[in-house]
């Protein structure tokens, strides 16, 4: 029933990082109240989900041209390293960047972590969007820094405002999943 990467990295997310409450709410980073919360990082620090996400993130961005795909460090790290790998796999390189949340305090004092000789085009890469200040974050640095992002790519779409926000700074969102495909699952 559950063959393909996507479809088993639906199931362990529903299982280890959805988690749907009414009473009290959850606080989000914005600051808004949700009654979802999804904690990617519970798959997206576990060997298999590591698996499965390169595999169906490198799936949903196989036909964007680019060179090299990150974000905000922490939540996008995992998931730039595992579609990058993934993409190597395949006989692609797109190299994995680190997006800081403050310059580095000693040396060259720079936002960007990776490989940058020759990298050109980007991929903005996210766990979760809400109103989508963390990928626009990341979107602004990588431009600072001289790099063209015209695709954002990220595992939930929590379908707040965050897809429109982001799609204002001229970037076309992707994501592997909506909020409402978890609604589908938990109401059945």
């Amino acid at each position: 029933m559950h063959n393909t990467p996507k479809e088993r990295l639906f199931e362990l997310l529903y299982e280890r990082s959805f988690i749907y409450r009414e009473d009290p709410p959850f606080t989000l980073v914005s600051g808004r109240q949700s009654f979802y919360y999804f904690d990617c990082k519970a798959v997206t620090l576990y060997p298999a989900g590591l698996d499965l996400l390169g595999a169906a993130m490198a799936d949903l961005i196989a036909d964007i041209d680019a060179d090299a795909l990150g974000g905000l460090t922490l939540g996008a790290d995992p998931i730039a390293l595992a579609a990058s790998l993934e993409m190597f796999r395949r006989g692609r390189v797109i190299n994995p960047l680190i997006v800081r949340k403050e310059p580095k305090k000693h040396g060259t004092a720079k936002w960007i972590e990776g490989a940058l000789a020759g990298v050109k085009k980007v991929i903005a890469i996210d766990d979760v969007i809400t109103t989508g200040g963390s990928t626009i974050t990341a979107i602004e640095r990588m431009r600072e820094a001289g790099l063209e992002v015209t695709d954002a790519a990220v595992i939930i779409d929590r379908e707040e405002g965050g897809r429109e926000n982001i799609e204002k700074t001229g970037v076309a969102v992707r994501s592997l999943f909506k909020r409402e495909d978890f609604d589908r699952r938990r109401l059945g």
